[in-house]
């Protein structure tokens, strides 16, 4: 793989969930997503095999992790092993968070080269 330098504005955004889109960055062993929530979008509960870690950069996300509620404001973040069971919402005013997955999520690339 050839070095990749790109503005995420320029990076075409797919749908994650009603009001959820994200801006992908592929790599060959992980990626990264910038993902703008608009205010009160949920992702329902669900879980991938996919270690995740994440981190909000504008506004409030809260995650839902074994019944618990986390709420997180901006340069908070998270890591949540593969497999484990999590929802998120945002608050009132959306929320701009960065997550970053290992292995990539081939499902993500598929879904983001079919909206191409």
């Amino acid at each position: 793989m050839e070095p990749v330098f790109i503005r995420f504005g320029d990076v075409r955004s797919f749908d994650l969930a009603p009001g959820v889109a994200g801006r992908p960055l592929f790599g060959e062993g992980a990626m990264l997503n910038l993902i703008e929530f608009e205010p009160g979008a949920v992702v329902p509960l669900h879980s991938h095999p996919h270690e995740q870690l994440g981190l909000v950069l504008r506004g409030v996300q809260v995650l839902l992790v074994d019944g618990v509620r986390h709420e997180l404001g901006p340069m908070e973040g998270y890591v949540l092993p593969g497999g484990v069971e999590h929802a998120a919402e945002c608050g009132p005013d959306g929320a701009t968070v960065l997550d970053v997955f290992q292995p990539v999520r081939e499902d993500y690339r598929e879904r983001w080269e079919q909206e191409a």
